[in-house]
């Protein structure tokens, strides 16, 4: 799964949630935006925090809202409490579960 904030219409970030029936492996990826639209966009939609330019912390059930509408895999909720229990096991999951850290990658260009 990746929360990808890119520019959308009207060229405004935008943030959104794509690839939600693979969950072996989360991260957020940048298109053409900076850090800073970047922050405020990922605040403004709900979906969580940079802690820096590396690393950002989603809300798990902002995420979670966002994505299982449009799951298709049947078993994707099985495979969803797998992902955030291995990341609770990675010390990526914050200590009442609400957030997730999660890499910062740029996709621009891709």
């Amino acid at each position: 799964m990746i929360v990808e904030i890119v520019t959308g219409a009207d060229e405004r970030p935008e943030a959104r949630v794509v690839d939600i029936d693979d969950l072996g492996r989360l991260h957020l990826a940048l298109g053409q935006v900076t850090d800073d639209e970047a922050a405020d966009v990922l605040e403004r939609a709900g979906l969580g925090r940079f802690t820096d330019s590396e690393t950002a912390v989603l809300d798990v059930a902002a995420l979670r809202a966002a994505a299982e509408p449009r799951a298709t895999a049947p078993d994707w909720q099985t495979r969803w409490d797998e992902m955030i229990a291995h990341a609770r096991s990675k010390g990526w999951l914050s200590a009442d579960g609400s957030g997730l850290q999660v890499h910062v990658e740029s996709a621009a260009g891709a």
